[in-house]
């Protein structure tokens, strides 16, 4: 998992460019399961794009990231995931393997940490994540934030 420095890597910099929100001011979310597989970000799809890392610096590397929800304006609401084992963390929700891991390994999606997603901004398309595993998570941020 390296980082990237390249300037024109998608979602790096720019109006495109993968951001942090604060999930309690991003008004009023309705999160959804909507994907169509067609190229674009879509509710319950895991993409690829940059992320920044959580310190801020302008570093941070690409991953994938489980879309949530489409806000006015064309942007979108993202949580990241990890393959790092958090399971005694209660940020955390853990959702099994899938084909946006190429080796197969478990993840976890962290419901602490919201991303603001432009669809210029997406490198790639992974999947579709099912219903079942996208309702744990919009469960988790329905509780932590309000959400619907």
């Amino acid at each position: 998992m390296s980082t990237f420095a390249d300037e024109n890597v998608p979602g790096r910099h720019g109006p495109s460019a993968t951001v942090q929100a604060d999930p309690r001011e991003v008004g009023r979310v309705r999160t959804e399961y909507s994907p169509a597989h067609d190229g674009d970000p879509d509710p319950g799809e895991i993409v690829w794009t940059w992320v920044p890392f959580e310190e801020n610096d302008g570093r941070g590397k690409d991953r994938p990231v489980l879309v949530v929800a489409r806000e006015p304006g064309g942007t979108f609401l993202a949580v990241q995931l990890s393959s790092k084992r958090h399971d005694r963390d209660a940020e955390w929700v853990p959702i099994g393997s899938g084909p946006w891991d190429r080796t197969g390994r478990d993840s976890w999606v962290d419901v602490d940490r919201v991303l603001r997603l432009h669809e210029a901004g997406m490198r790639r398309e992974a999947c579709a994540l099912d219903r079942m595993r996208f309702n744990l998570v919009r469960r988790r941020l329905q509780e932590r934030y309000g959400w619907s």
